[in-house]
């Protein structure tokens, strides 16, 4: 479904993706992971045409959305981008959030798109909340808004950029749960995440990131129990070392 080929991207002198190659096939999972910096949230930006590459090409069903003449706006009905930040429209509704898109981009009619708004909230376990703004919300309910919003545009793929690390513990396991539910469902996904144990249990496979360059790719059990390279060994070594002493400290 996505071809990622000879990628490279600069900030003026600051080389940030550096000959990244990837494929992603329908109904796969691929998690990014690597230190702050390495380039993930990066790459999902430049797929989603956030950010714009220096040179390479990005294939999405054989058509290259990188070209000049591609119209951006409808590369973004296909690919759905979740953030970090929620990035929800604080003066907007629930439903408001969702439908936007779908009435103004896609021309979809106003009773269909509030009764599919409807239907995805009883999917995200928030049919009571169609009316609240987002400020009435916990940050594990605007993520899972956010996750709605971006499917209410029935895209092909799906981003999610570190969409738990400004959770608190208590409200990371519905968004997972949801990310569970849409991997069962068949959505291709790409996700960057620091959750190692999330990103060995939902991906199909695993993209090692270090300086702008996939440095190893494979099956979570490969990248995390039989890594070739040794920068992998090393960063998964300290991550899952660093998570354990950190449950230490709030064990009882």
């Amino acid at each position: 479904m996505l071809r990622i080929e000879h990628v490279y991207k600069a900030y003026n002198e600051h080389l940030v993706l550096q000959n990244v190659d990837l494929d992603v096939d329908a109904h796969e999972v691929i998690c990014l992971i690597g230190r702050s910096g390495c380039g993930k949230s990066t790459l999902l930006r430049c797929v989603n045409r956030l950010e714009e590459i220096q040179s390479g090409r990005i294939l999405l069903d054989d058509i290259d959305i990188t070209a000049p003449n591609v119209d951006r706006d409808k590369i973004r009905q296909q690919i759905g981008m979740v953030f970090q930040s929620f990035n929800l429209f604080p003066h907007k509704t629930v439903l408001e959030n969702i439908t936007m898109a779908p009435i103004h981009v896609q021309k979809v009619p106003k009773r269909q798109a509030r009764q599919e708004a409807e239907e995805l909230l009883n999917r995200i376990g928030l049919p009571d909340r169609a009316n609240e703004y987002p400020d009435r919300l916990s940050g594990g309910q605007q993520q899972r808004v956010a996750i709605a919003r971006a499917l209410a545009l029935k895209p092909k793929l799906i981003l999610l950029d570190e969409v738990t690390s400004s959770l608190d513990p208590e409200t990371i396991g519905g968004v997972m749960e949801l990310i569970r539910e849409l991997r069962s469902s068949g959505m291709t996904m790409m996700m960057a995440t620091h959750q190692m144990g999330f990103a060995r249990e939902i991906a199909d496979r695993v993209a090692f990131l270090d300086e702008g360059r996939i440095i190893e790719i494979g099956s979570p059990s490969q990248i995390f129990d039989h890594s070739k390279n040794e920068r992998t060994r090393e960063f998964v070594s300290h991550t899952l070392s660093t998570a354990a002493s950190e449950l230490e400290i709030v064990a009882p």
